[in-house]
């Protein structure tokens, strides 16, 4: 009995995520790649550029499946954490949250008004900004990409390299990048 019990409680501490994201108290996930910032979009992109790093935004909610795999499944893969940490400057945004955000624009609303004006649907979604710009523009017209939902850490690597290539200057979108990369490498995802 006591060994049954034993090999139940060693199964279930195998079966969990050697790294798992600590969770908020908000229910959302805390990785030590976010930044706490008071969520003022025009200067979070300042610092971001100052640090020569790219300003990501990731929308989540509590409960979220998808969130949940991304932080015990994707985001923990050594390269893609060492990316999130060196390259971007992250803020989350909680789905249905009160605390206020600054859009590029200038209007400021709590996260759950801001994230319905930004028509954000699904959670998580990663928004990746440009080193600039344009006065007056919202967050959805400024974005060089947005990936709405959970991906494998290949597309999500293949993604935040091609955002930090500024791959969306080209003329290879994003899927026939991310394609030929995983030809190139014989990757199965």
């Amino acid at each position: 009995m006591i060994f049954r019990r034993f090999f139940a409680l060693a199964a279930l501490v195998l079966a969990l995520p050697a790294f798992a994201t600590p969770l908020g108290d908000d229910g959302l996930h805390k990785a030590d790649w976010m930044q706490d910032t008071f969520k003022d979009l025009r200067e979070d992109l300042a610092e971001a550029n100052a640090e020569g790093k790219r300003l990501l935004v990731i929308i989540e909610q509590r409960g979220c499946i998808y969130c949940t795999k991304m932080h015990e499944e994707v985001f923990p893969t050594p390269e893609i954490s060492a990316m999130l940490n060196e390259q971007f400057f992250v803020i989350q945004i909680n789905m249905f949250g009160d605390v206020e955000v600054t859009d590029f624009d200038g209007t400021t609303l709590p996260e759950k008004d801001m994230v319905r004006r930004w028509n954000a649907l699904f959670t998580p979604t990663m928004m990746f900004f440009p080193q600039d710009v344009a006065e007056g523009q919202i967050a959805t017209q400024a974005a060089v990409a947005v990936m709405p939902g959970a991906f494998g850490r290949w597309t999500t690597l293949n993604l935040l390299n091609w955002i930090n290539d500024e791959g969306y200057l080209g003329d290879e979108p994003f899927q026939k990048y991310h394609a030929r990369i995983i030809q190139e490498q014989g990757i199965t995802e």
